[in-house]
């Protein structure tokens, strides 16, 4: 199934102050092999993730997946977080994350 919306579907935040909007959201997901999705809200925040089946038909059938969010922190710069997650766990790399 693949669906793209612009939808008015509030979304709050953490401390639950500001509502915003989503302004954009896909979706493919048919249930085999994978699925990707994105989105966009009107505070900012954006993610994007894609799922790929890895060694489909053996024992170590999974699925591996890549993508990445950001958001506006409180001092006004954009802060991403790109990850993979697989067999090995999840891996988040950013500059503001500790090494």
């Amino acid at each position: 199934m693949a669906v793209a919306a612009a939808a008015s579907v509030p979304v709050y935040d953490i401390s639950g102050d500001k509502a915003a909007k989503v302004i954009k959201f896909d979706l493919n997901n048919i249930g085999v092999n994978g699925y990707d999705f994105a989105y966009e809200t009107s505070d900012g925040k954006v993610a994007s993730e894609v799922a790929e089946l890895k060694n489909a038909g053996l024992e170590n059938e999974g699925l591996e997946v890549r993508g990445f969010f950001s958001y506006p922190g409180v001092d006004g710069k954009i802060y991403r977080v790109d990850y993979v997650a697989n067999d090995k766990g999840f891996q988040p790399s950013a500059a503001h994350l500790p090494a």
